[in-house]
Protein backbone atom coordinates (compact mmCIF):
# COMPACT_ATOMS: atom_id res chain seq x y z
CA UNK A 1 0.00 0.00 0.00
CA UNK A 2 2.50 2.52 0.78
CA UNK A 3 4.84 2.15 -2.05
CA UNK A 4 1.61 2.61 -4.52
CA UNK A 5 1.41 6.15 -2.34
CA UNK A 6 4.89 6.70 -2.77
CA UNK A 7 4.94 6.52 -6.81
CA UNK A 8 3.56 8.97 -7.79
CA UNK A 9 3.25 8.62 -11.26
CA UNK A 10 1.32 5.27 -10.19
CA UNK A 11 -0.69 7.80 -8.20
CA UNK A 12 -1.43 10.29 -10.77
CA UNK A 13 -2.27 8.10 -12.90
CA UNK A 14 -5.24 6.27 -10.61
CA UNK A 15 -7.14 9.57 -10.46
CA UNK A 16 -7.08 10.50 -13.95
CA UNK A 17 -8.61 6.71 -14.90
CA UNK A 18 -11.24 7.26 -11.56
CA UNK A 19 -12.01 10.36 -12.74
CA UNK A 20 -12.33 10.12 -16.37
CA UNK A 21 -14.13 7.05 -15.71
CA UNK A 22 -16.81 7.82 -12.15
CA UNK A 23 -16.28 11.54 -11.50
CA UNK A 24 -17.13 12.91 -15.09
CA UNK A 25 -20.03 10.87 -15.72
CA UNK A 26 -21.15 11.45 -12.21
CA UNK A 27 -21.05 15.14 -12.42
CA UNK A 28 -22.38 15.51 -15.76
CA UNK A 29 -26.05 14.32 -14.23
CA UNK A 30 -26.32 17.71 -12.70
CA UNK A 31 -23.70 19.89 -14.96
CA UNK A 32 -22.50 19.81 -18.83
CA UNK A 33 -18.67 18.79 -18.67
CA UNK A 34 -17.30 20.76 -21.66
CA UNK A 35 -14.29 23.41 -22.95
CA UNK A 36 -16.27 26.42 -21.47
CA UNK A 37 -16.09 25.05 -17.87
CA UNK A 38 -13.97 26.57 -15.20
CA UNK A 39 -12.81 24.05 -12.77
CA UNK A 40 -10.95 24.65 -9.10
CA UNK A 41 -9.97 21.41 -6.77
CA UNK A 42 -9.33 22.11 -3.04
CA UNK A 43 -6.56 19.93 -2.36
CA UNK A 44 -5.15 18.44 -5.82
CA UNK A 45 -2.04 16.45 -4.69
CA UNK A 46 -0.25 16.38 -8.26
CA UNK A 47 -3.28 17.05 -10.23
CA UNK A 48 -4.38 13.63 -11.39
CA UNK A 49 -8.33 14.63 -10.81
CA UNK A 50 -7.83 17.42 -12.89
CA UNK A 51 -6.17 15.76 -16.06
CA UNK A 52 -9.80 14.57 -17.76
CA UNK A 53 -11.02 18.15 -17.55
CA UNK A 54 -7.59 19.52 -18.87
CA UNK A 55 -8.27 17.25 -21.61
CA UNK A 56 -11.77 18.32 -22.69
CA UNK A 57 -10.43 21.95 -22.59
CA UNK A 58 -11.85 23.17 -19.61
CA UNK A 59 -9.81 25.95 -17.72
CA UNK A 60 -8.43 24.33 -14.19
CA UNK A 61 -6.56 25.63 -11.07
CA UNK A 62 -5.32 23.21 -8.30
CA UNK A 63 -4.92 24.21 -4.80
CA UNK A 64 -3.03 22.54 -2.09
CA UNK A 65 -0.79 22.67 0.96
CA UNK A 66 1.96 20.70 -0.44
CA UNK A 67 4.48 22.68 -2.33
CA UNK A 68 6.28 18.81 -2.61
CA UNK A 69 3.03 17.90 -4.75
CA UNK A 70 2.49 20.80 -6.49
CA UNK A 71 5.96 20.58 -8.16
CA UNK A 72 5.59 17.42 -9.15
CA UNK A 73 2.27 17.92 -10.73
CA UNK A 74 3.94 20.85 -12.63
CA UNK A 75 6.22 18.13 -14.19
CA UNK A 76 3.03 16.23 -15.40
CA UNK A 77 1.72 19.51 -17.27
CA UNK A 78 4.58 20.69 -18.52
CA UNK A 79 3.52 22.68 -21.43
CA UNK A 80 0.10 22.67 -20.76
CA UNK A 81 -1.73 26.00 -21.07
CA UNK A 82 -5.19 25.35 -19.42
CA UNK A 83 -4.13 24.72 -15.87
CA UNK A 84 -2.56 26.23 -12.91
CA UNK A 85 -1.47 24.56 -9.64
CA UNK A 86 -0.71 26.54 -6.71
CA UNK A 87 0.76 26.28 -3.24
CA UNK A 88 -1.95 27.76 -0.77
CA UNK A 89 -4.14 27.79 2.17
CA UNK A 90 -7.38 27.69 1.04
CA UNK A 91 -8.47 30.44 3.78
CA UNK A 92 -5.45 32.28 3.09
CA UNK A 93 -7.22 32.91 -0.58
CA UNK A 94 -8.75 36.13 -1.19
CA UNK A 95 -12.19 36.52 -2.83
CA UNK A 96 -11.04 37.97 -5.47
CA UNK A 97 -8.75 34.84 -6.34
CA UNK A 98 -11.79 33.95 -9.09
CA UNK A 99 -14.88 31.88 -9.70
CA UNK A 100 -15.56 28.56 -10.86
CA UNK A 101 -18.38 26.64 -12.30
CA UNK A 102 -17.17 23.44 -10.69
CA UNK A 103 -15.17 22.71 -7.12
CA UNK A 104 -13.72 19.48 -6.67
CA UNK A 105 -13.30 18.29 -3.20
CA UNK A 106 -12.23 14.78 -3.19
CA UNK A 107 -11.06 12.24 -0.53
CA UNK A 108 -9.94 15.58 1.04
CA UNK A 109 -12.72 16.71 3.41
CA UNK A 110 -11.46 13.63 5.82
CA UNK A 111 -8.67 15.66 6.25
CA UNK A 112 -10.05 18.99 6.86
CA UNK A 113 -10.24 20.63 10.90
CA UNK A 114 -13.42 22.59 10.85
CA UNK A 115 -15.67 21.40 8.16
CA UNK A 116 -18.28 23.57 9.06
CA UNK A 117 -16.02 26.80 8.43
CA UNK A 118 -14.62 25.05 5.20
CA UNK A 119 -18.26 24.43 3.81
CA UNK A 120 -19.17 27.87 4.69
CA UNK A 121 -16.12 29.25 3.30
CA UNK A 122 -15.80 28.15 0.00
CA UNK A 123 -18.95 29.78 -1.27
CA UNK A 124 -16.74 32.81 -2.73
CA UNK A 125 -15.38 30.85 -4.89
CA UNK A 126 -18.35 29.37 -6.82
CA UNK A 127 -20.15 31.37 -9.78
CA UNK A 128 -23.81 31.47 -10.08
CA UNK A 129 -25.38 27.74 -10.80
CA UNK A 130 -22.02 26.04 -9.87
CA UNK A 131 -21.84 22.69 -8.80
CA UNK A 132 -19.18 20.98 -5.76
CA UNK A 133 -18.57 17.23 -5.80
CA UNK A 134 -17.18 15.88 -3.04
CA UNK A 135 -15.84 12.44 -2.43
CA UNK A 136 -15.02 10.75 0.94
CA UNK A 137 -14.66 7.47 3.01
CA UNK A 138 -16.88 7.21 5.95
CA UNK A 139 -14.85 7.87 9.01
CA UNK A 140 -16.11 4.45 10.17
CA UNK A 141 -16.00 1.59 7.16
CA UNK A 142 -13.45 -0.80 7.52
CA UNK A 143 -10.81 1.28 6.26
CA UNK A 144 -11.65 4.97 6.73
CA UNK A 145 -8.65 5.64 9.32
CA UNK A 146 -6.30 5.41 6.12
CA UNK A 147 -4.47 2.87 7.84
CA UNK A 148 -3.71 1.39 4.27
CA UNK A 149 -0.78 4.29 4.64
CA UNK A 150 1.14 2.26 7.38
CA UNK A 151 4.06 0.97 6.76
CA UNK A 152 3.37 -2.38 8.31
CA UNK A 153 2.33 -4.50 6.42
CA UNK A 154 -0.11 -6.48 8.40
CA UNK A 155 -1.35 -2.85 9.55
CA UNK A 156 -2.12 -1.78 6.20
CA UNK A 157 -4.70 -4.39 6.08
CA UNK A 158 -6.50 -4.57 9.29
CA UNK A 159 -9.89 -3.29 9.06
CA UNK A 160 -11.50 -0.87 12.11
CA UNK A 161 -8.74 -1.07 14.41
CA UNK A 162 -9.22 2.90 13.76
CA UNK A 163 -12.23 3.06 15.39
CA UNK A 164 -10.62 1.68 19.21
CA UNK A 165 -9.76 4.30 21.70
CA UNK A 166 -7.29 7.38 20.66
CA UNK A 167 -4.78 5.86 23.57
CA UNK A 168 -4.97 1.65 22.37
CA UNK A 169 -4.85 2.88 18.39
CA UNK A 170 -1.70 4.89 19.52
CA UNK A 171 -0.19 2.20 21.08
CA UNK A 172 -0.66 -0.75 18.28
CA UNK A 173 0.82 2.09 15.86
CA UNK A 174 3.68 2.60 17.71
CA UNK A 175 4.10 -1.49 18.89
CA UNK A 176 4.28 -2.04 15.47
CA UNK A 177 7.11 -0.14 14.11
CA UNK A 178 5.22 2.99 12.63
CA UNK A 179 7.30 5.93 12.69
CA UNK A 180 6.15 9.85 14.19
CA UNK A 181 5.27 11.11 11.13
CA UNK A 182 3.01 8.54 9.69
CA UNK A 183 1.13 8.44 14.06
CA UNK A 184 0.86 11.98 13.77
CA UNK A 185 -1.13 11.60 10.33
CA UNK A 186 -3.21 8.58 11.12
CA UNK A 187 -4.17 10.44 14.66
CA UNK A 188 -5.15 13.48 13.29
CA UNK A 189 -7.38 11.67 10.95
CA UNK A 190 -9.03 9.95 13.97
CA UNK A 191 -9.97 13.52 14.98
CA UNK A 192 -10.81 14.91 11.35
CA UNK A 193 -13.02 11.72 9.82
CA UNK A 194 -16.40 12.31 8.90
CA UNK A 195 -19.95 10.26 8.97
CA UNK A 196 -22.43 10.78 5.80
CA UNK A 197 -24.77 11.87 8.86
CA UNK A 198 -22.24 14.97 10.15
CA UNK A 199 -21.20 15.85 6.57
CA UNK A 200 -25.46 15.92 5.24
CA UNK A 201 -25.59 18.20 8.03
CA UNK A 202 -23.11 20.25 8.00
CA UNK A 203 -24.72 21.05 4.27
CA UNK A 204 -27.90 21.94 5.47
CA UNK A 205 -26.27 24.15 8.21
CA UNK A 206 -24.18 25.86 5.32
CA UNK A 207 -27.55 26.38 3.25
CA UNK A 208 -26.33 23.47 0.38
CA UNK A 209 -29.13 21.45 -1.48
CA UNK A 210 -27.50 17.71 -2.08
CA UNK A 211 -28.71 17.29 -5.96
CA UNK A 212 -27.13 13.71 -5.68
CA UNK A 213 -25.92 11.41 -3.63
CA UNK A 214 -24.19 7.88 -4.70
CA UNK A 215 -23.45 5.64 -1.57
CA UNK A 216 -20.77 3.02 -2.58
CA UNK A 217 -20.33 -0.79 -0.51
CA UNK A 218 -17.06 -0.76 -2.97
CA UNK A 219 -15.21 1.90 -3.83
CA UNK A 220 -14.47 3.09 -7.76
CA UNK A 221 -10.60 3.87 -6.56
CA UNK A 222 -10.57 0.19 -5.94
CA UNK A 223 -11.14 -0.85 -9.63
CA UNK A 224 -7.98 0.66 -10.78
CA UNK A 225 -6.39 -0.10 -7.20
CA UNK A 226 -7.14 -3.53 -6.78
CA UNK A 227 -9.00 -4.83 -9.70
CA UNK A 228 -12.78 -4.56 -7.91
CA UNK A 229 -15.72 -3.48 -10.12
CA UNK A 230 -17.28 -0.63 -7.91
CA UNK A 231 -20.38 -1.65 -7.19
CA UNK A 232 -23.35 1.23 -5.68
CA UNK A 233 -24.90 0.26 -2.36
CA UNK A 234 -28.61 -1.02 -2.43
CA UNK A 235 -31.04 1.78 -1.61
CA UNK A 236 -32.45 0.35 1.44
CA UNK A 237 -28.56 -0.57 2.96
CA UNK A 238 -28.28 3.38 2.66
CA UNK A 239 -31.11 4.54 4.30
CA UNK A 240 -30.10 2.79 7.60
CA UNK A 241 -28.78 5.40 10.49
CA UNK A 242 -24.92 5.10 11.33
CA UNK A 243 -24.76 1.38 10.40
CA UNK A 244 -24.37 2.66 7.09
CA UNK A 245 -21.03 3.93 7.92
CA UNK A 246 -19.55 0.75 8.34
CA UNK A 247 -20.43 -0.91 5.02
CA UNK A 248 -19.78 2.36 2.69
CA UNK A 249 -16.36 2.89 1.12
CA UNK A 250 -16.98 5.64 -0.49
CA UNK A 251 -20.11 8.32 -0.55
CA UNK A 252 -20.46 10.84 -3.84
CA UNK A 253 -21.96 13.80 -3.81
CA UNK A 254 -23.04 16.99 -5.83
CA UNK A 255 -24.26 19.95 -4.00
CA UNK A 256 -25.27 23.42 -4.61
CA UNK A 257 -26.02 26.45 -3.05
CA UNK A 258 -29.62 26.85 -1.97
CA UNK A 259 -31.55 29.37 -3.79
Amino acid sequence: MQKRHSDKQRYFNEQVYTTEKYVIPFIQQEKNVEASLTVLEIGCGEGGNLKPFVNLGCTCVGMDLSQSKIDNGMKFYTGVSNIDLICRDVYDTPACFGRFDLLIIRDVIEHIHDQDRFLGFIKQFLNEGAVIFVAFPPWQNPFGGHQQMCRNKFLSVLPFFHLLPRFLYKGILKTFGENDATVKGLLEIKETGISIERFEKLCRNNQYDIRRRTLYFINPNYEVKFGLKPRETYKLLSCIPYLKNFYNTCGYYLITVSI
